[in-house]
């Protein structure tokens, strides 16, 4: 019984450990993501949370390192009667978390795998419900989970795993991902990832239509709603969304520019190369790169605009004006376009995109050249 006891223990450990470790490498891998979603749920919660923003980038290399640490140290068998009580309180945390999440949906998707698995909400739910299972199992048995490692070594396993985590997040922040998991990666051609088939499921919503009578405002159905009845007083139709159809991979891709003339196509279509520089707030924009950025774009930039390239922003008039005041060689150059999109296209602000014939055939920080 107790052998049994031992592996039950370890398999628990061990599932743990890979969750905790995978969850955590993809978020390294793209730690700036990590920092975005986490900025969209306190933006989707609201009030006190929002005066929170700016603790994102430490919340996100926190929650990061937790994982990744807590994984090493469960598979390697570190001190496991005390990241056993830690994993249960994370996932006691985590697990009504995203109950709430699930009923709400404040956000369509949990970033617990960042772009390289993206579950539902409520497929996290799951997943986390039995994930805590996992975590009570290992807690209820962890006196027989036998250490691998004592003293002195456990302290170095952990400080190394940490000092490597936070090296590797370091590097991929001032350079960029070095797995591409979204739909503007290198090689892949953009028109294509717009397209909706032909027998995509379209939306589904559910109408219905208020009448007043009275003085008196009833709802109807499209069975039931008084067609030709003059005693009845339309007021107005509600609809709702029961089934979200098919959506493309690429559906927020547009570029305005200052004229309000739309140059998606002009862009995707250009046999030359068009360098798109991406600075999806510019008032966060690295101030440091607009030399760069300048020798990219600016005055000195030969040919027509379309072969310069543009700087594609999702900030508003105002920062728009603001910015072409103080950089006005690049004051031709600016387009709109939707800042999540743009966080998509590239981790970085400012990041560059090439593409040719719709084709993504280079993507760097800025930073880095």
């Amino acid at each position: 019984m107790k052998q049994i006891k031992t592996i039950i223990a370890g398999i628990c450990r061990t599932l743990l450990g890979v969750v905790f470790v995978f969850s955590g490498a993809v978020k390294a891998i793209d730690p700036m993501g990590t920092v975005y979603k986490i900025e969209d749920y306190l933006k989707a919660f609201g009030g006190f949370f929002t005066d929170l923003l700016p603790l994102a980038e430490l919340a996100a290399v926190v929650l990061i390192l937790l994982e990744i640490l807590l994984g090493v140290c469960m598979l390697l068998n570190v001190r496991t009667q005390w990241t056993s009580w830690l994993a249960l309180a994370f996932y006691a945390v985590m697990t009504p978390l995203t109950l709430y999440i699930a009923i709400n949906n404040p956000v369509s998707d949990c970033g617990c795998f960042g772009d390289a698995i993206v579950l539902t909400n409520w497929q996290t739910f799951g997943k986390n419900v039995v994930l805590i299972i996992l975590a009570i199992i290992l807690v209820v048995l962890r006196k027989h989970v036998y250490p691998l490692w004592r003293g002195w070594m456990e302290m170095v396993i952990a400080v190394i795993t940490a000092l490597g985590a936070f090296a590797f997040m370091e590097y991929t922040y001032l350079h960029l991902p070095l797995m591409d998991f979204r739909p503007y990666k290198i090689g892949n051609h953009l028109p294509t990832l717009m397209e909706y088939p032909e027998d995509a499921q379209p939306d589904v919503y559910e109408y219905s239509f208020v009448y007043e009578k009275d003085g008196v405002e009833q709802t109807f159905t499209l069975e039931n709603y008084p067609k030709g009845d003059s005693t009845w007083t339309f007021v107005r139709q509600n609809s709702k969304l029961i089934q979200k159809g098919y959506e493309p991979p690429i559906h927020d891709f547009e570029i305005i520019n200052a004229e309000g003339e739309d140059l998606t196509w002009d862009i995707l279509e250009s046999e030359e190369p068009v360098t798109l520089v991406v600075m999806y707030d510019l008032q966060k924009a690295d101030k440091k790169q607009m030399d760069k950025v300048e020798r990219l774009l600016g005055e000195e930039a030969k040919g027509e605009r379309l072969e310069a390239g543009y700087i594609l922003t999702g900030s508003g008039t105002d920062e728009i004006i603001s910015f072409s005041l103080e950089y006005p060689a690049l004051s031709e150059c600016i387009c709109t376009c939707d800042p999540v999109t743009l966080k998509t296209i590239v981790r970085a602000n400012p990041g560059v995109v090439v593409l040719q014939n719709g084709v993504v055939i280079d993507k760097y920080n800025v930073r880095n050249r």
